[in-house]
């Protein structure tokens, strides 16, 4: 069911008859999803994915404390750091630019994306209002920039908070930026780190493997850079070297942190140097499972979504 939901989003996303044919469905797929309250999507969703009903009332499960969190925990600033654009001045502001992967073009219209106005460099494409990946781009003269435009104005029309109800997304203003390609030295895409933290310190870091090709693997490890016996949403890869500047990667995202209940704090290692990627408020949307259940109510427990009403 997965794969055939993510072939009909490619399907509509990428070619032009996937989206002449679907658009009026999506149109009235959102529309209806407007007149649904947002406690109503969440505890349906939940019980579709997670296969038992979430108790909103006493949650203790993390996935259930995430989707707690995306009814109750709702500040400006939310929308404001999930916006990948301004969520480069918070940055700035909280640990220094020095953290930010170079911004090399920016605009709120698809139009601009073509040859003349791109670096003669490797960088990578993407909207800031939702997490579809982007587009990297090795060589900017093999590129069908037609058909990147149809793209990028396709996933500018979209709104990821009417289907999730991760209200930061709501009101964040759609705009496409581009960013340098981080690499390692063989040219290969860099893993990120991504550091979950509950209640301003850090309860586990968990990195993806292959995020960029078919199989993908996920390990996730204590502070101190154990691997943990536990897997969420996927199965563990090869074991990861211990990064020279978890330390420093550590430190930065608690001070990031502290403003925030639950955040996930994603940072990339590239030769020695720490660069921040994104911030994230509700992993998977709180919607996947973990392989040994216990660790769904472990991880809850840490959790203290009590803090949030003192």
């Amino acid at each position: 069911m997965k794969k055939m939901r993510q072939a009909i989003s490619g399907f509509y996303r990428e070619t032009d008859l996937g989206y002449l044919m679907l658009k009026p469905f999506y149109k009235a797929y959102e529309l209806g999803l407007r007149l649904v309250s947002d406690k109503f999507i969440i505890k349906n969703s939940f019980k579709k994915h997670m296969g038992y009903s979430i108790d909103l009332d006493n949650p203790l499960t993390l996935n259930e404390k995430i989707n707690w969190l995306k009814l109750y925990e709702r500040k400006e600033l939310h929308t404001k750091v999930a916006d990948k654009y301004k969520v480069r001045d918070y940055i700035e502001r909280t640990i220094g630019g020095e953290y930010l992967i170079p911004l090399l073009f920016h605009t709120k219209d698809a139009r601009d994306i073509k040859k003349k106005n791109l670096p003669d460099t490797e960088f990578i494409i993407k909207t800031n209002h939702n997490s579809s990946g982007g587009i990297i781009v090795r060589d900017k003269s093999k590129v069908k920039w037609k058909k990147v435009r149809k793209k990028l104005k396709r996933l500018m029309n979209e709104n990821h908070y009417y289907s999730t109800r991760e209200w930061q997304y709501k009101n964040i203003e759609p705009r496409i930026v581009v960013e340098k390609l981080l690499t390692y030295s063989d040219g290969s895409i860099p893993e990120d780190f991504k550091l979950h933290c509950f209640n301003g310190k850090l309860a586990f870091i968990m990195v993806d493997l292959g995020r960029h090709s078919d199989k993908r693997y996920r390990n996730i490890y204590d502070k101190e850079w154990n691997l943990l016996p536990c897997n969420w949403g996927r199965p563990n890869g090869d074991d990861v070297e211990r990064p020279s500047n978890l330390e420093e990667m550590i430190q930065l995202a608690e001070k990031i942190a502290k403003d925030f209940i639950y955040v996930r704090v994603d940072f990339y290692s590239v030769r020695g140097k720490t660069y921040f990627g994104e911030l994230t408020f509700h992993h998977a949307s709180g919607l996947q499972k973990f392989f040994q259940k216990e660790w769904d109510y472990k991880f809850g427990k840490q959790l203290n979504i009590k803090k949030f009403d003192e």
